[in-house]
């Protein structure tokens, strides 16, 4: 089983950014599939974004088009989350994941490996 950990949580007003950071228990990846996902106070896990390694192919939720943007930093064996123009909606628990493939079902929530998260707090 692989650990993952994630790091960069924290708390910022609207139209702040945050970068979070996923560090795997080995590398190179035998999980090919990084993602983040979130879950908000009284609603379901949400698939955030997601990074086939390597390569470099990306996915997104609609939700995060645009603002977040997810990345391989291979210097320091870890996957980033850049977070940019936050809002209130974005506020959960954020958790880092990983599996054998990505593909079209990426946000199916269908992990073998999950990280403990990390908490974003966004105020309006």
């Amino acid at each position: 089983r692989v650990q993952l950990v994630e790091s960069g949580g924290g708390s910022v007003q609207a139209g702040g950014s945050l970068r979070l950071s996923c560090a795997a228990s080995e590398y190179p990846y035998s999980r090919h599939c990084m993602a983040f996902f979130r879950r908000a106070p009284g609603k379901e896990r949400e698939g955030v974004a997601a990074i086939y390694i390597p390569g470099g192919s990306t996915y997104y939720a609609d939700s995060v088009k645009g603002r977040f943007t997810i990345s391989e930093d291979n210097a320091k064996d870890t996957v980033s989350l850049q977070m940019d123009s936050l809002r209130p909606e974005d506020t959960g628990m954020y958790y880092c994941a990983a599996r054998l493939m990505c593909g079209t079902t990426w946000s199916n929530g269908a992990y073998t490996d999950w990280g403990q998260g990390t908490q974003v707090t966004v105020s309006s």
